[in-house]
């Protein structure tokens, strides 16, 4: 099971956020993910603090549903929380009487007070369930929050892909201690009350609860000498600078993931992740259906009924398409290789170019003159062949 279980996920139907059943294949949850960021985005909503609450909430939803790894976590957190483990009546294994389900369970995470503990935080049990080490619960606890920002490219840079400047304001590693919180000079010292662990454990019959050390506060280590800039919190607000690459061929609304560039942890611990989603500007001549470039083409009404050869623009350069005589409006044709990159298959998709005959507004005396005369020799009317008309 994944090891980034977090509390929310006993409280939060994520499929029900999103509008999906709970089966749905991952195609669906994305486009029922897209559907709603659209809608709900803040720029389509400025000013309204519901729809950014609602944005933030199915973006979170589908951080989880659109990882295989954690969705699959996911269900098994909300299946074991459905079977009675936020109250301690079922393990998934048998009763009190020594079960599997009972066996050397360790609970970790959980704030004592005078009435024992708040069941309340569940989000650390089930690292105990399955077999985090202390170790690695202490690691879990000393990770940088994970940041969302958005990159706005041009319909082009989405084909080509391209490098793009991101600016990101908050918590940053301080300068001074380089984010250790210690005095240049000086380094922080194991915690003498854990043992660097981060973590004290204590047994309450069948059951082994964890709790952060109250020495070092989970950190494992002790800074006896603050850096002055920080204050010894290993960081400080400030504005970053930094480039992400945007892969060619990627579609609106995509999340690309940033190793490390999110908040600093603690001192010690490693910095969260940051999410950048792609929004693309749409352009002037060219729409596009996943990997397929869509453009509407107009073309004269003798072009159409006479057949021509016209130049038809595309991303790299004009193409010919042959019209063949006859040709009606809504008439779709496909061009192959001029679509936009496929990363995962390779090569390109094509480009979908749909006919539109355009049909003048005002015409010449001239123009006018032999129309009639092409009216004169249509014989009987579509309409009545089709029996619209008596």
């Amino acid at each position: 099971m994944n090891g980034d279980i977090k509390r929310e996920w006993f409280d939060k139907d994520y499929y029900q956020m999103l509008g999906v059943p709970k089966n749905a294949p991952a195609a669906e949850v994305k486009k029922a993910y897209r559907k709603l960021a659209q809608k709900l985005h803040p720029d389509a909503n400025p000013g309204d603090k519901d729809a950014e609450d609602r944005f933030k909430e199915i973006s979170a939803a589908y951080d989880v549903l659109g990882d295989p790894e954690k969705r699959k976590s996911y269900d098994q957190v909300r299946e074991m929380a459905a079977s009675g483990v936020g109250g301690f009546g079922g393990f998934g294994g048998q009763g009190a009487g020594g079960g599997p389900g009972w066996r050397n369970v360790r609970v970790e995470g959980f704030p004592f007070d005078a009435e024992g503990f708040d069941a309340g935080d569940l989000g650390d049990l089930l690292g105990g369930l399955f077999g985090r080490s202390r170790a690695g619960s202490r690691r879990a606890q000393a990770r940088g929050a994970d940041l969302e920002t958005e990159a706005r490219i041009s319909f082009e840079d989405a084909i080509n892909g391209a490098t793009v400047p991101l600016r990101i304001q908050g918590p940053a590693a301080c300068p001074t201690c380089g984010g250790s919180g210690a005095e240049p000079g000086t380094a922080p010292q194991v915690c003498p009350q854990c043992g660097g662990t981060g973590i004290m454990a204590q047994n309450q019959g069948v059951f082994s609860f964890s709790r952060p050390c109250p020495r070092c506060g989970g950190a494992g280590r002790i800074v006896e000498h603050p850096c002055k800039t920080c204050g010894g919190s290993g960081s400080i607000r400030r504005t970053r600078e930094f480039s992400v690459r945007i892969p060619a061929g990627v579609k609106d609304g995509a999340r690309i993931r940033v190793p490390g560039r999110g908040e600093p942890g603690p001192p010690g611990g490693r910095a969260g992740d940051l999410y950048v989603v792609v929004r693309i500007a749409p352009h002037r001549l060219f729409g596009r259906k996943d990997s397929d470039l869509t453009l509407e083409l107009p073309v004269t009404f003798s072009e159409a009924a006479l057949g021509a050869n016209v130049q038809v623009p595309t991303l790299n350069g004009a193409v010919t398409l042959k019209i063949p005589a006859g040709t009606a409006g809504g008439r779709t044709f496909r061009i192959r290789g001029k679509g936009a990159p496929r990363p995962r298959k390779g090569g390109h998709g094509d480009m979908l170019v749909t006919v539109r005959v355009d049909v003048p507004s005002k015409l010449s005396r001239e123009q006018r003159e032999l129309l009639q005369r092409l009216q004169d020799t249509e014989g009987e009317s579509p309409r009545r062949r089709l029996g619209m008309e008596a």
